[in-house]
């Protein structure tokens, strides 16, 4: 084996090793016993899109250039869109079985609350997944005007709760020991991004520059610069390419599942600096978190409230929860196109409320092949009870507690 070719076998070696790790597929059943569900309670991220402009940032290099996309630039593509369907498909299964749903009839009006973000990748995710709960009826899928800042989604932009940037930067330091620990951790997955990019050159292929977080100049942001922020966007790009079934590869190391699972790494951590330290965590959650809690308490509510937005809403309510996104085919924390945190409400005998938590996905693979096979994982969330559904009170009050305040 050529010098080469053998160093780059040992760079990937422990990669392909956790990932031959990773558990197969499979449905949970965790039905707690004697209880029947009567409610439940949604946040998905969208599906599979085509690449933001600027996500590959501007001066990365590679051995060969980067495969063309048929979908428009961050536009759900079809088959983001057929994954979608038959994520809800397994999920109308799940809930007819529980008797949420009713097998041969549309739901009825009121029943079902299906609202999304105000980009068209989001809106398109909507449809595409109401379609797939409810064949042949009318599901509604509300969102605010596209384009819109929707402060349910979007509550940093919006200025919709009371941020302080200078708090925020401090709270993520002491998250993540700073910028350049963060770099460090990490520093094996961006080498690996750059044999994967194979430009050749000793000092990178991605024009990373100086690591730095930092207040926005408008005070209700952060800013970040350095190889996280640059790295993390071509690393969801070649698994968004995968999933595709576009080639990931663009001339440099093979790609695979394997891989690309440890590349996402890189992805994840952006989610350390933007959704997953508590002070983020609080402020990302802020609107949406207590539009969840009253969907899960409102005498009269829809029997489904889904909620369809993004990977840093996604993340930053596990983030809140206190539990890790952990999924086949993904890194820890690396949010799964068309994955969901679902919030399930249950009811015993004597007609106390209860809930779980689960975390639904498909894998990249999964998404690649059109596969009928979906996955739930179970979640505990710390306060409750780690072998029994938790009571809804409790963990009302451990959800609300740590939301941040709304501005006035």
């Amino acid at each position: 084996m050529p010098a080469t070719a053998r160093r780059l076998a040992l760079m990937l070696a422990p990669f392909l090793c956790s990932a031959i790790a990773m558990p197969a597929a499979a449905r949970s059943e965790d039905v707690p016993r004697g209880m029947t569900l009567d409610r439940v309670v949604m946040l998905m991220r969208h599906g599979v899109r085509a690449p933001l402009d600027g996500e590959v940032p501007h001066g990365t290099r590679t051995a060969r250039p980067w495969p063309l996309w048929s979908t428009p630039e961050s536009e759900l593509t079809p088959r983001g869109a057929d994954a979608l369907a038959i994520e809800a498909r397994a999920d109308r299964a799940d809930w007819i079985a529980q008797g949420l749903l009713l097998a041969k009839a549309c739901p009825a009006p009121g029943t079902v609350r299906i609202r999304t973000n105000s980009s068209s990748r989001t809106i398109a995710s909507g449809a595409a997944y109401a379609k797939g709960l409810a064949p042949g009826c009318a599901l509604p899928v509300e969102h605010e005007p596209m384009g819109q800042v929707d402060p349910l989604f979007e509550p940093l932009r919006a200025r919709a709760t009371r941020f302080d940037a200078a708090a925020a930067v401090a709270d993520i330091d002491r998250f993540t020991g700073g910028m350049d620990a963060l770099v460090a951790r990490h520093r094996d997955a961006l080498r690996l991004l750059d044999a994967v990019l194979g430009c050749g050159d000793p000092a990178g292929c991605d024009p990373a520059g100086v690591a730095r977080l930092t207040p926005s100049a408008d005070g209700h942001g952060i800013d970040l610069t350095g190889p996280i922020r640059t790295a993390s966007g071509t690393a969801q790009v070649l698994l968004l390419q995968y999933a595709e079934e576009l080639s990931p590869s663009v001339g440099g190391a093979p790609v695979d599942g394997a891989v690309l699972a440890r590349l996402g790494a890189v992805h994840a951590a952006l989610f350390d600096v933007y959704s997953r330290s508590p002070y983020m965590a609080a402020h990302q959650s802020a609107a949406f978190g207590r539009h969840m809690i009253a969907a899960l308490t409102e005498a009269k509510g829809p029997k489904l409230d889904i909620l369809i937005g993004h990977d840093t809403n996604v993340t930053a309510l596990a983030a809140l929860l206190g539990f890790d996104l952990v999924a086949p085919g993904y890194a820890v924390n690396d949010a799964a196109p068309g994955g969901a945190i679902l919030i399930r409400r249950w009811h015993d005998r004597a007609g106390k409320p209860f809930v779980t938590l689960a975390y639904r996905t498909q894998s990249p693979e999964q998404i690649r092949a059109r596969s009928n096979a979906v996955t739930v994982t179970p979640v505990r969330v710390p306060g409750c009870p780690t072998d029994a559904p938790c009571p809804l009170d409790r963990f009302v009050a451990l959800f609300g507690e740590k939301l941040a305040p709304l501005a006035e």
